[in-house]
């Protein structure tokens, strides 16, 4: 059972959409993506038309608020500056074997820090 994108299906997202070996209901959702994060969002009828051609308007909806929020969040956590403790550049976050994310020393969950809090 498929849990997730491989790291190549992930790099092939990156790149030419239209070139990478990616189910064409994700490419879709890939390019909806893209569309409500760019600075002026915009759905043609056209581009509603492939989406259609993938998903119900019910899963439209559904991916489209997950996409909100998860842009959301990433534009709120970018204006604030917020990092999870112990995150550097170029570094990911340390992970558990059991798949949640490491504990500080105190056996506390990592909080988050801004690092570039307003004053």
């Amino acid at each position: 059972m498929r849990t997730g994108l491989t790291e190549a299906d992930v790099q092939a997202a990156l790149g030419d959409l239209d070139a990478a070996a990616l189910p064409p209901a994700t490419r879709a959702a890939l390019r909806l993506a893209d569309r409500l994060t760019e600075p002026a969002p915009a759905v043609d009828a056209a581009f509603y038309a492939e989406l259609r051609q993938h998903f119900d308007e019910g899963q439209i909806l559904a991916l489209g608020a997950v996409l909100a929020v998860a842009s959301g969040w990433q534009r709120f956590i970018e204006a604030f500056g917020i990092r999870p403790d112990g995150w550097t550049d170029g570094a990911s976050t340390p992970v558990e074997p059991g798949g949640g994310a490491a504990s500080d020393r105190s056996g506390t969950a990592p909080s988050f820090q801004a690092v570039n809090r307003p004053r």
